[in-house]
């Protein structure tokens, strides 16, 4: 501690030297004195060997991640239905989520900005899918703008979030197809609206994409989409793909109603049971956040009414963020997801009274 010692500021009187010497013996010249110092220095040193208690801050990044880590509104069918209709509540809650976004510094890989649809949409690295192909494991040829998605219950690996290919990523697509096992592909995109929203990534009958040889062996219309079945060969293996093309849904709107989307969900996951499909559901529309986050987040939030007769659709959306940032890419659709399970939870109490 420091305490400065000032001289008086009172008028002072003349003394002789004389009455001076006698009056005040004349003693050595303390330290500060010596310096030419008028302040003499007086150091507490009771509180040396104290540590200050370490405090955290936290950073953006780590308030996003709790947030979306924690955050939850657990509600009845009743109240799911009592909550669709308060849209600007709605609005509100959708609105607090931070989007969690990848900045460009997070994926420096050489070519990458080639093989991304739109600059700002990239996969998290945490959960980003690397292609392990034949041709070597270096930066450029394992990135693939595609993410693993959390299903039911935290399950890993339900789903794959993808964009719509690119020409030059068409043969990414199917290698990742072939490596993770995928029997399901669920397309929520035209190939065109206004400008292009996805390359047609499938043949008419048959065609080679880089190792792989695909072939549609059949096509069936149903109410809102379509289902392909198809024959993916690599060398002498062959397996089963069943591509799903929803593409009355166009991009940042939402449907005028949501039985389409409630039939879709219900066939993807009853093929899932048929196929005894091991592999993620790739899920894409073109950015593969927007329409591809809606039907994600209705396919967990219908088995959470199925298995439990509850639904926590702001922890479904927080969840999907963490795994993909941007998930849900607006109010509109955030709110639509409320309606369709609505229906839904209407749906499985009529059921329960048959």
């Amino acid at each position: 501690m420091v305490q400065p010692c000032l001289t008086g500021s009172h008028p002072t009187k003349t003394i002789s030297s004389k009455t001076q010497s006698m009056a005040h013996p004349k003693k050595q010249a303390c330290l500060q004195q010596r310096r030419g110092s008028s302040v003499s220095l007086m150091l507490d040193v009771s509180s040396l060997g104290k540590v200050e208690p370490f405090q955290t801050i936290s950073t953006p990044r780590d308030i996003t991640l709790h947030y979306l880590s924690t955050s939850s509104h657990l509600l009845t069918g009743e109240q799911l239905r009592e909550e669709a209709k308060n849209l600007a509540k709605l609005e509100t809650e959708f609105q607090k989520i931070p989007p969690n976004f990848v900045d460009q510094k997070e994926l420096a890989i050489p070519g990458r900005a080639l093989k991304d649809r739109y600059s700002t949409i990239l996969p998290n690295p945490q959960t980003r899918v690397c292609l392990r192909s034949c041709e070597g494991d270096d930066s450029d040829q394992s990135y693939i703008n595609a993410n693993y998605i959390k299903g039911y219950g935290a399950a890993e690996k339900m789903f794959i979030a993808t964009q719509g290919p690119l020409e030059n990523t068409v043969c990414d697509f199917w290698e990742m197809v072939w490596q993770e096992h995928c029997s399901l592909i669920v397309m929520i995109t035209k190939l065109q609206e206004e400008k292009e929203k996805c390359v047609l990534y499938w043949p008419e009958k048959e065609k080679k994409y880089g190792r792989f040889g695909v072939s549609v062996t059949e096509v069936k219309e149903c109410e809102g989409y379509s289902i392909r079945n198809l024959t993916v060969k690599l060398e002498e293996e062959e397996r089963s793909v069943k591509h799903y093309w929803y593409s009355s849904w166009l991009d940042h709107q939402t449907p005028e109603c949501a039985q389409p989307l409630l039939h879709l969900v219900q066939e993807v996951e009853e093929s899932q049971r048929n196929l005894q499909s091991q592999g993620p559901v790739i899920v894409h529309c073109s950015a593969g956040i927007g329409r591809t986050g809606c039907f994600i987040a209705t396919s967990i939030g219908c088995r959470q009414l199925e298995e439990k007769g509850e639904v926590d659709i702001l922890g479904i959306v927080c969840q999907l963020r963490l795994d993909r940032g941007g998930m849900i890419q607006t109010s509109e659709q955030y709110q639509f997801i409320y309606l369709t399970l609505a229906l839904y939870s209407t749906q499985l109490e009529s059921k329960c009274c048959q």
